[in-house]
């Protein structure tokens, strides 16, 4: 009888670490479109950050949303995360002067990019739930319709600035005096008396006066300090920029997105040439040096994106 010969398993560790590589090359692409649309904020100077909106407007269009950004965004930032943070725990590094104990490596890129990847690890761990929590929790916009009228509603630091946009971008400013006369204004407008059987018309009447009375409970949601006022714009993507112009109004979150920014960028397209290797792409010396050349001209236009988002929105192209 003949010894037939049966291939052993995967190993599960083999799977994981293809996986982790894949959804890191998927996460680079999606870096790339994000400060690409971020960018679109601050480079276009004197478009009043247009294309931004647009970008945003398509996206935050799409069907499916939630459902796209779970299986595309969750799934992979989760499984890239979770096996990243075992990397975080394991890794040995050798970029650094040593007693002579353990191998001590620092003259060589490789071993202190290695070093730098588990680093910046680091600083994504808690930079991205932050940003998450920043933008899709804490500043994410309110929204309210009266009609076939949509309202989005952002607080803001409230600057002389406002007021130019307003007309430009399309959207109103209410400070915290703004809001209580408008409150007093829609509660003291009584709701017109229907009749027993209620037609059409009387229908339409109570369900603007309902929408009327949401929209006014989303407007006082919103908690003002006297230097601070709620934007409402008529579509998200204006919403959304108002967001980005009003964070970068602020020099600490300039300093914090800085190093965010920085941080991925490395992370990602360092990610990159080892994906290549791993992935039995780039196998032979010349070809990585050419990857390297690759992902480091990638990674400096990238970053640029994304830092021209940080410094370029408030201080240079949306200030006034």
């Amino acid at each position: 009888m003949e010894n037939v010969y049966h291939a052993p398993p995967i190993p599960g560790s083999f799977i994981w670490k293809r996986a982790h590589s894949l959804m890191g090359f998927w996460l680079v692409l999606f870096l790339t479109e994000h400060l690409l649309t971020n960018s679109q904020a601050a480079l276009w100077i004197g478009d009043d950050g247009n294309g931004f909106v647009r970008s945003v407007n398509f996206l935050k269009n799409l069907p499916y949303l939630q459902v796209i950004e779970v299986v595309f965004l969750g799934i992979p930032f989760l499984i890239h995360g979770v096996w990243g943070i075992k990397y975080i725990f394991t890794a040995r590094y050798n970029s650094f002067h040593t007693d002579g104990s353990a191998p001590g490596l620092p003259y060589f890129a490789n071993n202190q990019a290695f070093t730098w990847q588990r680093i910046t690890s680091w600083i994504l761990l808690f930079g991205i739930v932050a940003h998450v929590i920043h933008m899709r929790f804490v500043d994410y916009p309110l929204s309210s319709e009266i009609g076939a009228e949509h309202s989005y509603m952002v607080k803001v630091n409230m600057d002389d600035g406002l007021y130019t946009l307003s007309k430009r971008l399309d959207f109103e400013i209410y400070t915290p005096k703004n809001v209580r006369e408008t409150g007093e204004k829609i509660t003291m407008t009584k709701t017109p008396p229907v009749a027993d059987i209620p037609s059409g018309e009387d229908l339409e009447i109570l369900q603007q006066r309902n929408q009327e009375l949401d929209w006014l409970a989303q407007l006082e949601k919103i908690h003002l300090k006297e230097d601070q006022a709620i934007v409402v714009a008529k579509n998200f993507g204006v919403a959304e920029l108002m967001v980005v112009r009003n964070t970068f109004k602020n020099p600490l979150m300039i300093i914090l997105y800085t190093g965010l920014v920085l941080a991925a960028c490395f992370h990602a397209f360092n990610g990159l040439w080892a994906f290549m290797i791993n992935m039995g792409i780039t196998l032979n010396a010349h070809s990585q040096y050419v990857m390297r050349m690759i992902t480091v001209v990638l990674m400096i236009a990238v970053t640029f994106m994304g830092l021209a988002a940080i410094w370029g929105t408030y201080l240079i192209n949306l200030k006034n």
